[in-house]
Formats: structure tokens, C-alpha cells, sequence
């Protein structure tokens, strides 16, 4: 594989045209229709009964979770990209705690798929950071699909994407915001369920597999790397691409506490109450937050009634200092002693082996007031000291979109790059192909 063209480079027809793109995509003012309908696999005629949604069980932690095989239970069509189908689907998991649980996803699949094509591949799409009921995949709230559709016409994805524990049919529960292991589960989990629904329903697709996400996301993608490396020989990722993850989260907690600043408080808030909620940490809201947000958590938080942006505004500070309580911004308190630790738990950088064969492309802006750019250079070192050599680092100072902060902005020179690599992957793993069957007919 040659190595990305250098971003400084590409960044201003990028730029302009994802941005364009963006604007046009995230414009569209109508609201998302939904129905009920049934999957209908392709080409076939006739329809088979949709299977009953089954009723949510009574809100009893004792009671045991009813499992069931993963179904469809949906069918979304959406305005912003109406060549995009949804079929959403329930499959058995785990929980963060380790527990049997019922989650969610969707798969989303575009015109050539549903009219029976041989699909290019599937693209495993780990979802960035959502605060919002109604920000998730199944919810029809994608946009990988609509770019590679986009900038791929020709080519036919099969995209699936989990909602995660706390979203979807868990939407009742605290999400495991920016735990990686868990995440990785759910969205392995999906795999697995969506490729076993995909192929009883008759659809087909080539041997590829893409692994992709940002911020929360591309954390997500290099758990879901960890994990399929760690328990997944028979499953074969093509192609990993992360872009701007807190892939060594205690070194992030580190920065932010030496900037005294971060783009997105939200992000900090939200690590602090998964980490303390799912690890059994026990710490005292009191010992994590200041007023006014120590009595807002619950309803501008944990209600998952406002995104990011609001959120933010209504914390109204960009401080650290300003928000989190004083053994939060002491290292060496109790409370901060016990964050690292379970932090370093789920420090992406260490602590595992990956397959020296792994192919990851990491996209990072340098100027990320949100995600630190070490996150990006101690994940490269860590692969490439790991022996993976087609590890790729693409990361530049791209400043940030006037009206979007810098974080969001590298999300839109990394939805381009993403989508550069694939089709250059699949551009010369046809051209292979192409050659082996050359040989084979001679």
C-alpha cells in the first residue's frame, strides 16, 4: 500500500467539498419518516413475516433479561438520504457489567445491495459521541453511509453500525461512554448478528471488511481491532480507520487537567459518570462536579434530552476548573487515584498484542482541543513497536471550519480520508484479483 498523500495537500479540496457536502446533508430540514416494514431481500417477490417486536421487560434489575436470537425489527427510510435503507435489528450481548443484554443496531444498505448486487464489503461503523435518545443509528442518525454513497456511487456497501449499551432498546440505561471495551463488544456483537441476518435474508457480499470510526468512534474501531485480534482468528478486518479517539484516555485526562480547557465539557463529564457507574468506583457526584452542574446531571445528562452542543452551553464554561470538583483536578487524591487506575484499564496503547498484519490508518488534527493529538502518536508508536508496519498516521494542522469547533472539524477532513482509503483499498484489491484470474484462465 502506498502511504497517504500528505493531508496539507489535499486539505483545501477536501475541505471544500465535504464542507459543501455537510452543509447540504445536515441542512435538510424535514423530519425522518419511519415505517414498519418488514427487510425485503433482493429480488424476491414475496415477503417474509416480519417477527413481533418483543415487548421491554419490566424495569427490575432482578428480574432476568429475556434473551432472544437476533431479528429485525424495522424498517427506516430517511428524507436526508432516501437511496439509503435501514433495516434495525436486535441481537443478544453483554452489558459494561458483563451480563446478558439485548442491544441494538441498524444495517443500512443503498440501491445496487437492495437490487441484488454483490456487495463491495462491509463497513463496521462505530458511532462518534451522541448525548441525545435520538442520535443513534437506529434512529436513522448515520452519515458514513450517505459519504460513501456519495463519494462511491458504483460501489455497493452493506454498513452496520450498534447503538451501543444505553441507546436503542437500552436508551433507559447509562451509556458507556468511551469505554472501549464495551463498545467494541456491542459492535462485534452487531457484526456477528448482521452478517448471519444479511445472509438468511439472501444478500451476499465480498470478503471485506472495514473497520471505521471517529472520536468516540475511532476508539471504538481499535477496541473492536483489540478484541477480534484477542477472541476473533475466523473473523478478518481488511481495513481499520480511526480517527481522532482518546485511544490513551488517562493521557488525555492528563492534558486536559494541565490545559485547564477542553472544547467539549461534556466529553469529561460524560467519561467521569460511565467510568464511576460501570467500574463501581463509588465516587460521590459531590466529589466529581461543581455547582450549578452537580445538580443538573441528572436532567442535562443522564436524560438524554439535549446533544453535545447544548450541553455545553449550558455547563457555560470551557474551563476544567470551572466544572469538576477539586479531587477531580488532584492527581493525587483518593478519587483521581482510582479514576487512573480504571482508566489505564482501557488505555488502548497497552496491555494488548495486535496482529502484526493489521492494516490501520489513524487520522488526527493536530490542533484538536477536544482529543489531544498524543492519542494518535502513542497508538502509531505502540503498533509500529508492535511490529505492525502498515500502520498509517495522517495528522496535520487543520485548524477548525469557521462556525464548528476544532474536533468536528477534523471530522470532515477524516470522513474524506476514510473514504479515499476505502475505495483506493478496494481499487487495488480488485486490480489483484483481476491479475489472479488472468493467470488462472492462462
Amino acid at each position: 500500500m502506498n502511504r497517504m498523500t500528505n493531508p496539507g495537500n489535499i486539505k483545501s479540496t477536501i475541505l471544500s467539498a465535504l464542507c459543501l457536502w455537510l452543509l447540504l446533508l445536515t441542512g435538510c430540514s424535514k423530519d425522518d419518516e419511519t415505517e414498519t416494514l418488514p427487510p425485503e431481500p433482493p429480488q424476491q417477490e414475496q415477503e417474509e413475516e416480519p417477527e413481533a417486536p418483543q415487548e421491554p421487560a419490566p424495569e427490575d434489575e432482578e428480574e432476568p433479561v429475556v434473551m432472544r436470537e437476533a431479528h429485525f425489527t424495522d424498517t427506516i427510510v430517511y428524507d436526508r438520504s432516501p437511496l439509503l435503507t435501514n433495516f434495525n435489528f436486535e441481537y443478544p450481548s453483554v452489558d459494561p457489567y458483563g451480563k446478558p443484554v439485548m442491544l441494538s443496531g441498524t444495517i443500512t444498505i443503498g440501491p445496487l445491495v437492495k437490487l441484488g448486487k454483490l456487495s463491495t464489503g462491509i463497513v463496521l461503523y462505530n458511532h462518534y459521541t451522541v448525548y441525545h435518545a435520538d442520535q443513534c443509528p437506529s434512529r436513522g442518525k448515520l452519515d458514513m453511509p450517505e459519504y460513501l454513497q456519495l463519494l462511491m456511487p458504483k460501489n455497493a456497501f452493506i454498513t452496520v453500525s450498534a447503538d451501543y449499551y444505553g441507546f436503542g432498546v437500552t436508551e433507559d440505561k447509562p451509556q458507556a461512554y468511551c469505554i472501549p471495551s464495551a463498545n467494541a463488544r456491542a459492535s462485534v456483537d452487531a457484526l456477528i448478528a448482521a452478517r448471519k441476518l444479511m445472509a438468511d435474508a439472501g444478500y451476499m457480499w465480498a470478503d471485506r471488511l472495514f473497520n471505521i470510526g471517529y472520536s468516540q468512534g475511532g476508539q471504538t474501531a481499535i477496541g473492536v481491532l483489540k478484541l477480534v485480534t484477542e477472541q476473533y482468528p475466523d473473523i478478518h478486518i481488511t481495513s481499520t480507520i480511526a480517527g481522532g479517539g482518546p485511544y490513551d484516555i488517562p493521557e488525555t485526562y492528563h492534558r486536559m487537567l494541565e490545559s485547564d480547557y477542553t472544547d467539549m465539557p461534556s466529553t469529561i463529564i460524560s467519561v467521569l459518570l460511565a467510568y464511576n457507574e460501570f467500574f463501581r468506583l463509588g465516587i460521590k457526584r459531590s466529589d466529581m462536579f461543581k455547582e450549578p452542574l452537580l445538580s443538573h446531571v441528572d436532567d442535562w445528562i443522564l436524560s438524554k434530552q439535549y446533544k453535545a452542543e447544548e450541553i455545553d452551553n449550558m455547563v457555560g464554561t470551557k474551563a476544567m476548573s470551572d466544572f469538576a470538583a477539586a479531587p477531580i483536578l488532584n492527581l493525587e487524591s483518593a478519587v483521581s487515584k482510582r479514576l487512573m487506575e480504571v482508566l489505564e484499564k482501557e488505555n488502548l496503547c497497552k496491555g494488548w498484542k495486535p496482529s502484526e498484519d493489521s492494516h490501520v490508518i489513524l487520522i488526527h488534527n493536530a490542533d484538536d482541543d477536544t482529543v489531544p493529538v498524543e492519542n494518535t502518536d502513542n497508538l502509531y508508536f505502540f503498533l509500529k513497536d508492535s511490529g505492525v508496519s502498515k500502520a498509517i498516521r495522517v495528522k496535520d494542522h487543520w485548524g477548525h471550519i469557521p462556525g464548528m469547533d476544532t474536533h468536528d472539524s477534523g471530522a470532515i477532513v477524516f470522513i474524506g480520508v476514510a473514504c479515499l482509503r476505502v475505495k483506493s483499498i478496494i481499487d487495488l484489491l480488485e486490480k489483484i484479483q483481476e491479475g489472479i484470474d488472468t493467470i488462472t484462465d492462462a
